[in-house]
């Protein structure tokens, strides 16, 4: 925006107005972030994001016991989806930024088919099962012994991020994963959101 080139132009309420337009951040914030951006726009949301992120971790931890069980059918009903995701209040579970976030969860899980929320949920014995096809795979590579540790270990990291909702690459952003995605929401809404628990059913797979 070409008001915003001008770092000693005074920051108006026009200004603060579209930077919380933009952001939803509270007007007092986007006025300071507007300050200390010295009226640049774009460093303004910059601040705000990583304001707003670092403040996110901390709502992440409170009680989340209303929200939504959005349900998402795709491909003409061969893959379907159901999945709770919590928030704080009421309010916000009919809020549609909250909702929004819902559906892009469950478009998510119907797209990339993850097995697990979070990568604590793995079984070991799952895990150890990985390592021991990683080191095998690395030994039939001709990987040197010195190195090996480090390589299964980084297959079996890659391994969390395919399977696991909260470390999986956003389909709509490749820079973000739906941890990044939910703890951006977190920021702009002001309330621990949660995702529970899915379900993801596909035309045909085995209920073994």
């Amino acid at each position: 925006m070409e008001f915003f080139k001008d770092c000693e132009m005074e920051i108006t309420t026009q200004m603060i107005k579209e930077l919380r337009a933009a952001t939803s951040a509270p007007m007092l914030d986007c006025r300071k972030a507007l300050q200390e951006a010295d009226g640049d726009y774009q460093k303004a949301v910059d601040w705000l994001r990583e304001k707003g992120m670092a403040t996110a971790a901390k709502r992440a931890d409170r009680t989340a016991s209303n929200g939504i069980v959005e349900m998402y059918s795709h491909g003409g009903g061969r893959v379907g989806v159901m999945v709770e995701v919590n928030c704080e209040t009421d309010f916000v579970a009919r809020a549609e930024k909250f909702r929004s976030l819902a559906h892009e969860i469950a478009l998510q899980i119907a797209a990339s088919a993850p097995r697990y929320v979070t990568a604590e949920e793995i079984p070991a014995a799952e895990l150890e099962h990985e390592a021991e096809i990683a080191r095998a795979r690395a030994v039939e590579e001709g990987k040197p012994e010195a190195v090996m540790a480090k390589i299964v270990a980084g297959r079996v990291e890659k391994y969390k991020d395919e399977v696991c909702l909260m470390r999986q690459t956003y389909i709509r952003d490749e820079t973000m994963t739906i941890e990044k995605l939910i703890l951006s929401s977190i920021a702009a809404i002001g309330e621990s959101v949660i995702v529970r628990r899915f379900q993801r059913w596909e035309l045909g797979e085995s209920t073994n």
